[in-house]
């Protein structure tokens, strides 16, 4: 029987300790109430997935009204929404699993349909070139941002309280803390923007306001870690240089790194001539000091070898959790032979995929389900940025 490393167990630098190196990536079910409260609906999809990776990172949670991003999106704004939470933990405590609560502010990535009839909120007044008919935010001022920065806070409080392992914070796919270390999103000229080190200082804020939080709450080892994007295809906008100085600035602050990507052999999008992976290129600058989460298109045993291999700590898996609940348990008992790397669109209400995320799977993310009646199924993300990474995809 093949011995995969990311069977083995791994201890964070806080003494936190995982069963594997499995990681269920944060996936968007739109599924939670019109409030955000937690749903049974996402239990019981949860609950199918969770028994298997040491660590599930739940979709992501807004930290303010303000912050909506999408119908059936998760809320962590408010003490109402605690014993959701608390059942949402308890349940993603499968067999050791551990459980991090994904929370962020959706900023100039909202509109007023979804923010009931008020205006987004940005960094500045500038409108996200993607989608196409995105609304221009109304730039924060100095007492919001300084409220936000509370509120992550107090989200951290809330998913410590509900008994989770942890927060991330989404600093990626073009979200507000994204927002303000881009050049494209943050063209404000005082303390918020202006140089990279100045863009740097609302995310610098929010770990710090974390930071204090999970020392003054947690009474267990509470991970904190942050989820970054590699690159962004806007012009002006972040490159792979500030990426990788953005992490060194924040690797001695949180207890890992997350990338997002929709394929794990990506190179460089905006300099081909740079052929090395960004998977490797990170793990240089965080080997040896902080672990690292790889991720993108992870299917089969090989895959998770590869990332493992290419310098990431950990493996984040994502779509290949919908099409195979039990792919770790599986591995683990040598059962490799039975995993399933296609998906038939009429089994997606036996495996738990709410009927709201089976339409979002069908429409944004078709050409890379395998679904088993489509004819071409080759398409994958090493190219191209997926659609929750802020690009726009044409249906």
């Amino acid at each position: 029987m093949t011995t995969h490393q990311f069977l083995s167990p791994f201890q964070f630098n806080n003494g936190l300790t995982l069963k594997n190196r499995v990681v269920m990536s944060p996936m968007t079910t739109m599924t939670s109430f019109y409030n955000g409260m937690v749903t049974s609906d996402e239990l019981n999809y949860y609950a199918a997935r969770a028994a298997g990776p040491g660590l599930v990172i739940t979709a992501v949670a807004n930290v303010a009204d303000s912050g909506k991003g999408f119908e059936g999106e998760l809320s962590v704004a408010n003490d109402d929404m605690i014993p959701g939470l608390t059942a949402l933990a308890r349940t993603l405590h499968q067999n050791g699993t551990k459980a991090v609560l994904q929370i962020f502010h959706a900023g100039r990535k909202s509109n007023h349909h979804i923010l009931r009839g008020e205006q987004p909120v940005s960094a500045s007044a500038v409108a996200a070139v993607y989608p196409a008919d995105s609304e221009t935010p109304r730039a924060m001022t100095e007492d919001e941002i300084q409220q936000l920065v509370v509120d992550f806070g107090d989200a951290t409080r809330r998913a410590i309280i509900a008994g989770f392992d942890g927060v991330e914070l989404h600093g990626a796919n073009t979200y507000l803390l994204q927002q303000f270390f881009s050049p494209n999103s943050n063209q404000r000229t005082d303390n918020w923007g202006g140089s990279r080190d100045k863009r740097m200082a609302f995310p610098l804020a929010v770990i710090k306001s974390v930071q204090a939080t999970i020392a003054k709450y947690a009474d267990h080892p509470f991970l904190l870690g942050y989820r970054i994007s590699p690159e962004e295809i806007e012009n002006p906008g972040i490159r792979l240089e500030d990426s990788l100085y953005f992490v060194d600035q924040i690797k001695d602050k949180v207890d890992y790194i997350h990338m997002s990507m929709g394929n794990y052999k990506r190179t460089s999008l905006n300099d081909k001539t740079n052929t090395q992976t960004l998977l490797s290129q990170f793990a240089a600058h965080t080997n040896g000091i902080i672990p690292l989460i790889g991720i993108g298109s992870v299917e089969t045993p090989a895959d998770a070898d590869a990332v493992l291999a290419d310098g990431g700590t950990l493996v984040a898996i994502g779509r290949e959790f919908l099409r195979e609940p039990q792919w770790v348990q599986k591995v683990t008992a040598g059962d490799e032979a039975s995993l399933r790397f296609e998906m038939s669109p009429n089994d997606m209400d036996e495996l738990a995929i709410p009927s709201v995320m089976q339409t979002y799977l069908k429409t944004s993310f078709h050409d890379v389900m395998h679904f088993s009646n489509d004819a071409d199924k080759a398409q994958d993300y090493q190219n191209t940025m997926a659609p929750m990474e802020g690009f726009e995809k044409k249906l």
